[in-house]
């Protein structure tokens, strides 16, 4: 089978494509004939030895795939041989077959497609459970999402935009807030023009956000928690800008509020019935058309490396995906 191979921590231009043995499937896992696999930002990460995970080498970047399961190991009885599924894989996904826990891979609901399926977990995943079990949104609080056009913060938008929030998306061009808009978004704020600061004040009647999630980090975060209104939760998601902050602790202390660390991949392995329950729920939003993944563009394994520096680039709006059908 052809897989696309990191040999060496490096930029995705270090990334080669070569023919190597079909993984067999072992106690509890399935192997699962790829039919496209969700690009993410934590794949521009590992391939750099940046990320928590660091797989032996050589290894596959790609961390949710959609696909059928060719084989089923033992142990497993709730997937067959042909079923239509997506699973969390972690790595390896950038490959015509992937070996996959089967405790992580759910059947795709009639009507899904591929793309669309390949594009769920990550995503909606992260943020869901940053709304819901982190930051305990509520109907009618004001949700601020930095980075809001990038495949966790549409989402963000779009789940807010359900919950009942208010939904402020910051971004940093005029052509991803008008997406933003088109999600959910009732506010928007380009933060290459505008004075984040000044405009959240402004939107809010200096109230403040109840809730911030920022993927971002960088520059973005300090003005961001200084506009938070009092007992606000600040989720901290990821640092897609590069820097990782600093925040002075004083901040915290006189707005009553609580930064909030994200990790969904720790929840989703310590409390793995709470994330199941969490899929069901965001597979119910997609079945009645309120959740729709925005595919920015596609790609062939061979073009691996441009989708990821695509979303290194920050010109991704939504998700990329690399399609082997």
């Amino acid at each position: 089978m052809k897989a696309v191979l990191c040999k060496t921590y490096g930029l995705p231009e270090t990334l080669v494509v070569e023919d190597v043995a079909s993984p067999i499937a072992t106690k509890g896992k399935v192997i699962i004939s790829v039919k496209a696999c969700g690009v993410n930002f934590p794949d521009t990460l590992i391939i750099q030895g940046k990320y928590q995970i660091k797989p032996p080498m050589p290894f596959s970047p790609g961390g949710e795939v959609s696909g059928t399961v060719k084989e089923v190991g033992e142990g497993v009885s709730h997937l067959k041989v042909g079923d239509n599924v997506f699973s969390l894989t972690g790595f390896g996904g950038f490959a015509e077959e992937v070996e996959a826990d089967a405790q992580k891979t759910l059947l795709m609901p009639e009507g899904m497609d591929f793309i669309t399926a390949s594009s769920v977990m990550y995503t909606y995943g992260t943020s869901y459970h940053a709304l819901k079990n982190r930051a305990e949104l509520k109907v009618g609080e004001t949700l601020l999402v930095l980075g809001a056009a990038g495949g966790v913060g549409l989402a963000a938008v779009e789940l807010g935009k359900i919950m009942g929030a208010k939904v402020i998306a910051a971004a940093s061009t005029d052509e991803k807030l008008e997406l933003c808009k088109q999600y959910g978004a009732s506010e928007v704020i380009n933060y290459s023009t505008e004075d984040l600061r000044e405009r959240i004040k402004e939107i809010t009647g200096g109230k403040g956000v109840d809730v911030i999630y920022d993927p971002v980090g960088s520059k973005y975060t300090e003005p961001a928690f200084r506009s938070i209104a009092w007992k606000g939760r600040y989720l901290v998601i990821g640092f897609a800008a590069g820097d990782i902050p600093s925040l002075p602790l004083n901040l915290p202390l006189l707005k009553g509020a609580s930064i909030v660390g994200v990790f969904w991949g720790a929840f989703a392995a310590n409390e793995p019935k709470q994330s199941m329950q969490n899929f069901k729920e965001l597979l119910g939003f997609i079945a009645e058309g309120n959740l729709k993944p925005h595919i920015h563009a596609q790609y062939t394994l061979e073009q691996a490396s441009e989708a990821l520096n695509e979303i290194l680039n920050r010109k991704v709006m939504g998700k990329v995906v690399v399609s082997l059908q």
